[in-house]
C-alpha cells in the first residue's frame, strides 16, 4: 500500500516511488478545497507510480477521478509526469509557472534529433570526449524518430502568476517563484495557521528548491533558438533567501521528509554552494574546460562511477556555477581557449 501521511487541516502526503532512482519517491500533496481535492505535483508517469497515486487517494477516502486540479512544482517528470493520465481520468485543469510552461512547449515542439543535435553541440563546447559525444551524434544522424524521456509532458491549462493568491475556495495559497533547479519552480504558501500551533508563518509546499538532507540540481535550460546567458545558480540563491524570510513554520518538500526551521535550512545551503564556489577556484588555479573541472568536482560517488546520462548533467551543473563566478567577476574565460577554459581572475 502507498504510505500516506495526514499533516492535519486537510493537507496529506502519499509517497509515489521513481523507478531506478535513488531519491526513491516524490512526495505528491493532497489539498482539500471547497470544490474538490488539489493535486501537487503528481509523480513519474510509470505503471507502479500510478498504482501507488491511485491507492494513495483511495486510503484517503477519495479518487483519481475526484481530483479537480494539479498544481506543478515544476517541469521534471518525477513531478509533473502523471498529470495528463490525471488530466483524462478526471478532467482536472493542469497549472504551471510559464517559464517552465515554454520549456514543455518547446520540448513538445522539436523534433528529437534537434535536442541531440543541441546537446551534442553544447558538450562540445564544453569540452566533451569525442566517445561521449558519439551516441548523440549516432542519434542525431539516424534517421529514425527516436524517443527521449519526458518529450511530450502535458501541457498546463492555467498559468501559475508569481505573488497571486490561487483560485482554491476555502484555501489561502499564494505561489512564490523560485527559480534556480528550473526557470519556472515555484514553491506554494500555504498562508493558514498550523493545525497543531508551530509557532511560523503558515506552511511551505518546497517542490525540489528546498529539501531538508540533500540540495537540488543547478543546471542550464537553454532554448535552441535564444542565445541569452542565463545565471541559475544566481538565481537560485536569491530564491533561497526570499523563502528564508517567509519563515513558514514548517516546510513540506517533494522529496525526503517534512521540517521546521526553514531560515536555518537556508543558510545552510548558501554556505554550501559558497564553500563549493570557493573551491572550484583553487581547481580552476590550472585553467579548466566545464568538462574537465566536473571531473574534478565533488559528486556523490567518483566520476569513474557516475553513469552516462548523469555525466551530462554533472557538466550542466559545472557550467551553472561558472556563469556564477564569472558574473562575480571571481573568473574568466581564458582568451582564445578552444574548447574554452576558465581561470579565477
Amino acid at each position: 500500500m502507498t504510505q500516506v501521511t495526514d499533516h492535519g487541516g486537510g493537507v496529506r502526503s502519499l509517497r509515489v516511488p521513481i523507478p531506478d532512482n535513488p531519491l526513491g519517491f516524490t512526495l505528491v500533496h493532497l489539498l482539500d478545497t471547497d470544490r474538490g481535492p488539489v493535486l501537487i505535483d503528481t509523480g513519474w508517469d510509470d505503471p507502479e507510480s500510478w498504482d501507488a497515486l491511485t491507492e494513495g487517494l483511495a486510503a484517503c477516502g477519495t479518487s483519481v477521478g475526484e481530483v479537480t486540479g494539479v498544481l506543478i512544482t515544476h517541469h521534471h517528470p518525477d513531478h509533473h509526469g502523471l498529470s495528463a493520465k490525471v488530466r483524462e481520468a478526471s478532467g482536472a485543469w493542469i497549472a504551471m509557472h510559464e517559464a517552465d510552461a515554454s520549456v514543455v512547449r518547446r520540448t513538445r515542439e522539436n523534433p528529437p534529433e534537434r535536442w541531440y543535435a543541441f546537446m551534442a553541440a553544447k558538450l562540445a563546447a564544453a569540452g566533451a570526449p569525442e566517445e561521449h559525444m558519439a551516441p548523440l551524434i549516432a542519434a542525431r544522424d539516424s534517421g529514425r524518430a527516436r524517443s527521449l524521456p519526458g518529450l511530450a509532458p502535458a501541457l498546463p491549462d492555467r498559468t501559475i502568476t508569481p505573488g497571486d493568491l490561487l483560485d482554491l475556495p476555502g484555501r489561502r495559497l499564494r505561489a512564490i517563484w523560485t527559480p534556480g533547479h528550473t526557470p519556472g519552480h515555484v514553491c506554494l504558501h500555504l498562508e493558514e495557521d498550523h493545525p497543531a500551533g508551530l509557532a511560523g508563518n503558515g506552511r511551505l509546499f518546497s517542490g525540489d528548491h528546498l529539501l531538508p538532507g540533500i540540495t537540488p540540481h543547478i543546471g542550464l535550460y537553454e532554448d535552441p533558438d535564444d542565445a541569452t546567458v542565463t545565471d541559475p545558480l544566481g538565481d537560485y540563491l536569491d530564491s533561497l533567501e526570499r523563502v528564508g524570510r517567509l519563515a513558514p513554520a514548517e516546510v513540506l518538500p517533494a522529496h525526503q521528509h517534512t521540517f521546521t526551521d526553514a531560515p536555518a535550512r537556508v543558510r545552510e545551503l548558501l554556505d554550501h554552494h559558497e564553500e563549493r564556489l570557493t573551491g572550484l577556484l583553487t581547481l580552476l588555479a590550472t585553467p579548466l574546460t566545464p568538462w574537465q573541472l566536473a571531473e574534478r568536482m565533488e559528486w556523490n560517488r567518483p566520476w569513474e562511477q557516475i553513469p552516462y546520462g548523469s555525466r551530462t548533467i554533472a557538466v550542466s551543473e559545472a557550467e551553472a556555477h561558472l556563469r556564477r563566478l564569472v558574473k562575480l567577476g571571481r573568473a574568466e574565460a581564458v582568451p582564445g581557449s578552444d574548447p574554452v577554459t576558465y581561470a579565477p581572475v
